[in-house]
């Protein structure tokens, strides 16, 4: 059984209260609709919604605010949505919303929503894991933020395009092409026949170079020749880096894929050298005097950037042996994803869904007919140790006249993923015995230390199928597994949005497997019960699908028939689930999702309260019974709603 329904929200029924207002009261008072704010009211005895507007005009007209609130209440007679309208203390102004007809609202209004989108495209750039080994629990944070964010986008009615920038030349895939090259001895034959988990190979070989090249010099020496062999795209060196890249990559979108993450588009930083994209960037910063190459100190022969508003500072762009740096390379990119660099790339497909096509760039003509970039807004979600980066790409745009670009370039920062001292043990990680003494460890990839991706959803899966198994030892063992695999990832999801983004997240294996409480197996749960409500209402009455949407949206019941905690706890769930664009809204602002993850929990723990204390299906009153059923309805759409944006799917039983 699937319903689809889109509600007018509070956030609607507010902006048609908030134009109504202000077009009754400009003829009496210089107000406009930005002087127009609906709060909630503290308390349900003082109405639904509180406008304040007295004050702020009495001071103005120097005039008493009480007098302005009772003009104001004869003016606002009337107004549609709305049952009175009352003067509190000193002249504040209380509407007591219509409630019957507020409800009702929901139903009149199927397929409408009230969010409008704001830009022509908004490019959001998530995920970006080096391609030089597996995934690990800290890169989770960035990929589950930024879909979310592409998620409460899309839902605003924004056009939005995912990318995962592929940094396939950069030094640490030169790393592993080095250990591969010099420590393994492994020709490209013999990579390609390796089997699988090569993520993993390279995860444990990346550490084993990293520490080789700290201790010895000739082979940093030997690095960087492979290094700028590989951005010049010399064989052998360059067709290694193109082997590990595209296969670690398809090892990172097969660990996305598992927590229903995905892209439209995979620009590569070999693209970006082949077409001389930052040749074109280079020229135009040379030109506009926003570089200008050192002659004196560490860094001579670098082509080099001073730091806005940081006389003593400066960013080497372009180094003295002619390779560039990230950041060179990143004002570059940032320059096409925003359409200004007047080139595109070419593009192939590179992986392909039975609805979905993800295109990777190429430097060369592929035949396809497909464009990307261009956008108008462009979020880089990046963690928060790239912060000096990011606003070194944003005054490269300002250097070159691109201020309303630069302003409209966004880093969408978090803090990092740590591994608490419980996690360490369950890895079972040699420390040293410094690190032995701290409360956490950063992950490292460099060091090896770390959970991968793979491990914890793996791990998760495990017990989520013993659950399942024990709870319904009938089902398919197909079945079983999705169904593991569902809760696996809300797990997941949940535990990356729910705290706020700017605080250190430490990863506890115990939290993240615990599936009661504030959890996504919780939310699931909840919404699980809730469809098992409608199924035995079909059973029982033989009423399915759009004809019980129909008998619940025609059914009519006053509230003024319900008991008074029953109209208070009704009115209560429904106030609250009706702020969900609201809640996506400020999300979007702020970019903030523990916020939207906390009002989902929020929202479960209403519906499950409702529910346990005023029956649906045992209800002998059959009017009643209707209605509650109508309440539970519309509580299941909304929760359904927020779990969408959050990522997390609901399987058929739990």
């Amino acid at each position: 059984m699937i319903f689809v329904i889109i509600t007018i929200t509070m956030y609607q029924t507010k902006k048609k209260l908030r134009e109504e207002i202000a077009e009754r009261l400009k003829g009496e008072w210089p107000v406009n609709l930005d002087d127009i704010e609906l709060v909630p009211t503290p308390d349900e005895k003082f109405g639904d919604l509180a406008l304040s507007l007295a004050f702020p005009l009495a001071k103005k007209l120097k005039t008493n605010p009480r007098a302005i609130a009772s003009r104001a209440v004869e003016l606002l007679s009337g107004l549609e949505g709305v049952e009175r309208i009352d003067i509190a203390g000193a002249g504040y102004i209380n509407l007591y919303l219509d409630r019957q007809s507020f409800f009702e609202q929901k139903f009149r209004n199927l397929g409408k929503s009230g969010l409008e989108p704001e830009e022509k495209k908004i490019i959001v750039e998530h995920t970006n894991i080096n391609p030089n080994k597996a995934a690990h629990v800290g890169h989770l944070r960035n990929a589950c933020l930024g879909d979310t964010l592409a998620r409460c986008l899309r839902y605003k009615g924004e056009r939005i395009e995912v990318q995962n920038y592929i940094d396939d030349t950069g030094v640490q895939v030169v790393d592993v092409v080095f250990g591969l090259l010099e420590l393994e001895k492994k020709s490209l034959a013999e990579i390609e026949k390796m089997a699988d988990r090569f993520d993993y190979y390279c995860w444990d070989l990346y550490a084993r170079v990293s520490k080789y090249l700290g201790e010895n010099e000739q082979a940093r020496n030997r690095r960087a020749e492979i290094l700028k062999k590989i951005e010049q795209g010399n064989s052998p060196e360059a067709d290694y880096a193109q082997l590990v890249s595209r296969r670690i990559l398809r090892a990172h979108l097969a660990t996305m894929s598992r927590l229903d993450i995905t892209y439209d588009v995979l620009p590569c930083e070999s693209s970006i050298l082949r077409l001389k994209f930052w040749e074109k960037a280079f020229a135009r910063l040379k030109e506009a005097g926003a570089i200008y190459y050192s002659t004196e100190g560490e860094t001579t022969g670098c082509w080099v950037m001073k730091l806005e508003g940081e006389e003593e500072r400066e960013k080497i762009i372009v180094r003295s042996d002619g390779t560039v740096t990230y950041v060179g390379k990143d004002i570059a990119y940032q320059l096409w994803k925003f359409g200004l660099l007047g080139q595109d790339f070419y593009y192939e497909p590179f992986a392909t869904t039975s609805d979905h096509t993800i295109w990777i760039s190429s430097g060369e003509p592929t035949g396809y007919d497909v464009h990307f970039g261009g956008g108008s807004k462009v979020y880089n979600v990046i963690d928060v140790r790239q912060s000096y980066l990011q606003k070194v790409v944003v005054q490269g745009l300002k250097a070159l006249g691109y201020e309303q670009e630069a302003s409209r370039s966004i880093h969408f920062s978090y803090e990092m993923v740590a591994l608490s001292p419980r996690s360490l043990s369950e890895i079972k990680v040699d420390l040293s015995e410094e690190d032995k003494e701290r409360s956490f460890l950063e992950v490292s990839g460099r060091k090896g230390l770390g959970v991968k991706a793979d491990d914890l959803i793996d791990r998760l899966e495990e017990k989520a199928l013993a659950e399942v198994d024990k709870r319904n030892p009938g089902l398919q063992p197909a079945a079983k597994k999705l169904i593991a695999a569902q809760i696996a990832a809300a797990a997941v999801r949940y535990f990356m949005l729910k705290y706020a983004r700017n605080s250190l997240l430490i990863f506890d294996f115990d939290e993240a497997l615990n599936f009661e409480g504030e959890t996504g197996p919780y939310l699931q749960y909840t919404a699980v019960r809730l469809k098992s409500i409608f199924h035995k209402f079909e059973e029982r009455t033989g009423i399915t699908g759009l004809e019980l949407l129909k008998t619940i949206a025609n059914s009519q019941f006053s509230l003024a028939g319900l008991s008074p905690e029953e109209a208070r706890d009704f009115w209560q769930l429904v106030v609250y689930g009706s702020t969900l664009d609201e809640e996506v809204l400020r999300a979007i602002a702020t970019l903030e999702f523990s916020g939207l993850a906390k009002f989902t929990f929020n929202l479960c723990q209403k519906i499950n309260g409702y529910y346990h204390r005023y029956p649906v299906l045992a209800e002998k009153n059959h009017e009643l019974r209707t209605f509650r059923l109508k309440t539970i309805y519309f509580a299941h759409e909304i929760l359904n709603q927020a779990l969408g944006l959050l990522g997390i799917q609901v399987p058929d039983k739990m």
